[in-house]
C-alpha cells in the first residue's frame, strides 16, 4: 500500500486499528459498539457503505469474517483503483470456499458471488507462518481468482514459495503473467519483473 500514488485516497477498515501504512493520504476507520444506553454501534458494513462515500481510490478491510462481504463485493465492483481484503484460509485455493460461507451469511447465492467476487478480485495472496516459535510470516502463494466452466468460482495458484524462498509456477501462471504484462517464461528477468510487478499493485484486486 505504500507504493500507491501519494494523490490516491486509502481508507483502511477495522474493527481494531492495526495496519500502519507509509502512505500521506490514508483514512482510518473502526468499528465501535454500544454506549452505556445501548446505542451508538458502528459495525464493519456500515463503515464499508460510508466508505464509499469518502471517495477512496483503494478500500481495505482488515478482515473480512462475516456478512459485510457483501459491501465489500459491491465496493470493489464500484470503479475503484482497487482494494483488498484479508480473511482466514489454509492455503489460496481454499479462499473460494471460505467466501461462500461467508457470502451464505450475507443471504448471496453462490451464483452472486461468483460473478461479483470474480470481477472484484484479481489474486489471492497466502501467507504462511514458519520457524520454530512460527512467528516468521512469508507470502507462500499467488493465487489467480477465476471461474470454472461451470461457473464456480475458484482459485488457481500462480507462484508457490517455499520457506527458504524458491519460487515454482503453478497452472495459473498464464493468466497471472498476462494480468502483470510480464512473460510466461521462468527467466530471471520474467521472475524479478514479477516480484517488481506485484509489489507496484499491491492495492489493485
Amino acid at each position: 500500500l505504500a507504493l500507491v500514488a501519494p494523490d490516491q485516497r486509502i481508507v483502511l477498515i477495522e474493527e481494531q486499528p492495526e495496519l500502519v501504512v507509509d502512505h500521506p493520504h490514508v483514512v482510518h476507520l473502526a468499528t465501535r459498539g454500544v454506549n452505556v444506553e445501548g446505542a451508538g454501534a458502528v459495525d464493519l458494513p456500515t463503515l464499508v457503505r460510508h466508505a464509499l462515500r469518502m471517495r477512496p481510490d483503494r478500500i481495505v478491510l482488515g478482515e473480512c469474517r462475516g456478512g459485510e462481504v457483501r459491501e465489500v463485493l459491491a465496493a470493489l465492483n464500484t470503479g475503484h483503483e482497487g482494494g483488498c481484503a484479508t480473511m482466514h484460509a489454509n492455503a489460496a485455493a481454499d479462499v473460494p470456499a471460505r467466501l461462500e460461507a461467508l457470502a451464505a451469511l450475507a443471504g448471496l447465492t453462490r451464483e452472486a458471488l461468483a460473478a461479483q467476487a470474480s470481477s472484484a478480485f484479481d489474486a489471492v495472496l497466502h501467507l504462511r507462518r514458519d520457524g520454530p516459535d512460527r512467528g516468521r510470516r512469508y507470502l507462500a502463494e499467488i493465487g489467480v481468482v477465476g471461474r470454472r466452466a461451470s461457473g464456480e468460482l475458484e482459485v488457481q495458484v500462480a507462484v508457490a514459495v517455499s520457506a527458504d524462498g524458491r519460487m515454482s509456477r503453478g497452472s495459473g501462471w498464464p493468466a497471472l503473467a498476462e494480468r502483470l504484462g510480464v512473460g510466461h517464461d521462468g527467466s530471471p528477468a520474467t521472475v524479478t519483473h514479477l516480484r517488481t510487478a506485484t509489489a507496484g499493485r499491491a492495492g489493485d484486486g
